[in-house]
C-alpha cells in the first residue's frame, strides 16, 4: 500500500504526543492497522531522529551537562543499581545512549587531566568495562542492554537481576 504525505503527517501528529517505546509502536499499529509494522516503525524512527536533531543543542550546553551530571550523582548515590541514566534521559526526552555519552564525558573530564578523546569515550561506550568507575559502567551496560533488546522505558524491574550482582566500588 502507498503511503500518502496526509497518511505520514497523521501518523507523525500522532507520535508527537507519545514516548517513543515499544508500546507506542503498538498503539499505533492499533490506531492504523492498514499500515504495515515496518512502516510505522521507520515513520517512528525518523520522527524520533527529527526529534532529537532539533533538541540535541539544548542538552549540551553547559548548564544542562552539569545538571544532568549532579542529577546523575544524586540518583547513583541513593541506588546505583536503579537505572538512573535511563530514567534521566526519559526525564528529560533524550536518547539514552546519547545521555550516557555526555555523562561519561563529564565524568572523564571530572577524573582526568585531559579531556578524553572521542575514540576513547567511544571505545568506552561500545565496552562499558573499560570505564573506570562501577557504578557508571554498570549504568552504561543498562543503557547499551536496552538499545539492543528494545526495551527502552521500561521499569526498572528489569535491571534488577542485571545489576545486583555489580559492585558500587570504584574500579582501579
Amino acid at each position: 500500500m502507498i503511503l500518502t504525505k496526509a497518511q505520514y503527517d497523521e501518523i507523525a501528529q500522532c507520535l508527537v504526543s507519545v514516548p517513543p517505546t515499544r508500546q507506542s509502536l503498538r498503539k499505533l499499529k492499533q490506531r492504523f492497522p492498514s499500515q504495515s509494522q515496518a512502516t510505522l516503525l521507520s515513520i517512528f524512527s525518523q520522527e524520533y531522529q527529527k526529534h532529537i536533531k532539533r533538541t540535541h543543542a539544548k542538552h549540551h550546553t553547559s548548564e544542562a551537562i552539569e545538571s544532568y551530571y549532579q542529577r546523575y550523582l544524586d540518583g547513583v548515590g541513593r541506588n546505583g543499581a536503579a537505572p538512573v541514566l535511563l530514567e534521566l534521559a526519559n526525564e528529560v526526552d533524550y536518547a539514552p545512549s546519547l545521555m550516557a555519552r555526555i555523562i561519561l564525558e563529564r565524568f572523564l573530564q571530572e577524573h582526568k587531566e585531559t579531556p578524553p578523546s572521542k575514540s576513547v569515550i567511544n571505545s568506552m561506550l561500545r565496552d562499558p568495562s573499560q570505564i573506570p568507575d562501577g557504578v557508571l559502567a554498570n549504568q552504561v551496560y543498562q543503557i547499551i542492554f536496552t538499545d539492543t533488546k528494545g526495551a527502552r522505558n521500561q521499569p526498572p524491574q528489569l535491571f534488577q537481576s542485571v545489576t545486583s550482582g555489580h559492585s558500587r566500588q570504584t574500579k582501579t
